[in-house]
């Protein structure tokens, strides 16, 4: 009777299994054509505009999408516990380009940011790249070697947060930032050392914050826009009217008129409220409760890996996937 029970447990548990691994190739794909349709409605006025293609914009993250995809397969057939070997020339790579970004001529000067570098007729953002070897890197470290050397892990923090201010850019300097933090904690370390920094870390924000003209406005910008309506606090306004006059069903698809020059950054930073203008309120928890599934999953793939290197990596996912929900 007891076999029988523990053999129906086991049974359960691997259909379990295979249906959250079901959701985690389901869900991003679904999210990734929801995020393409909506990109060449928040896109084709700007890219008309500017480069005489409705479709351009489209078409670029049609093709990032393919070669996500293949990566994807590859990597559903790779054993993720060799990725420790990739994990130090990802990281030096990741170091490298960072700085490569910051050479005049070389980098891409964007909005007052050099955060982009221009190869042939693609850009690249090291950042983004960063962010991966950084979990990469420091669940190799945390489980095979160096894991009592908290002053080399803050040496490490330092220099590529350093490298990503410099740029400068904020957000993705608190994405690496708490990327740090949470894996330390998940790894089993000693967290007096991270309470003990946490009073610097919060004062370091509000150093870096008030000593920046530009970071100032916009804090403040973020907290009462309407102060300056024309000025920094305008594109804040504008994406307070496109979501707002989306109403419960949205204006429809293509109906969208802050995408007609009125939203500053419409297909990037601002899509979220064109997609708001177009499919109101009801259209915009649905997307919501569609990542929110998503993070669940990987939530759920994270506690039920096999090893700690897995339960590692796939936390560590799970959380740049949170962090990148929750911040844009």
């Amino acid at each position: 009777m007891l076999k029988r029970h523990h053999k129906s447990q086991q049974t359960n548990h691997h259909k379990q299994k295979k249906e959250y691994i079901g959701l985690l190739i389901f869900l991003p794909i679904l999210l990734t054509f929801i995020g393409l349709f909506f990109i060449f409605e928040a896109s084709s006025v700007a890219a008309f505009r500017l480069i005489g293609d409705s479709f351009h914009y489209l078409k670029l993250q049609a093709l990032w999408f393919f070669l996500g995809m293949v990566i994807m397969t590859v990597f559903a057939f790779f054993d993720y516990r060799k990725l420790y070997y990739f994990a130090f020339p990802a990281l030096l790579f990741s170091l490298v380009t960072l700085v490569i970004v910051l050479i005049p001529g070389v980098g891409i000067h964007v909005l007052g940011a050099r955060r982009w570098i221009n190869i042939g007729s693609f850009n690249f953002q090291p950042t983004e790249v960063a962010k991966f070897s950084v979990i990469l890197y420091l669940c190799s470290w945390f489980l095979y070697k160096e894991r009592q050397r908290f002053f080399s892990f803050l040496l490490l923090l330092g220099a590529i947060i350093g490298l990503i201010m410099i740029q400068p850019d904020m957000g993705t300097a608190i994405i690496i930032f708490l990327l740090f933090t949470f894996i330390y904690f998940f790894s089993g370390e000693d967290i007096k050392y991270l309470l003990g920094l946490s009073p610097i870390a919060i004062l370091l924000g509000f150093f870096l914050i008030f000593t920046s003209s530009y970071r100032l406005r916009r804090f403040t910008a973020f907290l009462s826009p309407e102060s300056d309506p024309e000025g920094i606090g305008y594109h804040i306004r504008q994406i307070y009217i496109s979501l707002s006059s989306g109403g419960l069903i949205g204006r429809g698809f293509s109906s969208s008129r802050q995408k007609y020059q009125f939203l500053p950054e419409a297909h990037t930073d601002s899509i979220f409220a064109i997609i708001g203008e177009e499919v109101g309120f009801i259209g915009s928890v649905i997307l919501i409760g569609i990542y929110i599934s998503l993070m669940f999953v990987l939530y759920k793939t994270a506690i039920n890996a096999k090893d700690r290197y897995g339960k590692l990596l796939a936390g560590a996912i799970f959380i740049l996937v949170s962090l990148q929900f929750i911040i844009n």
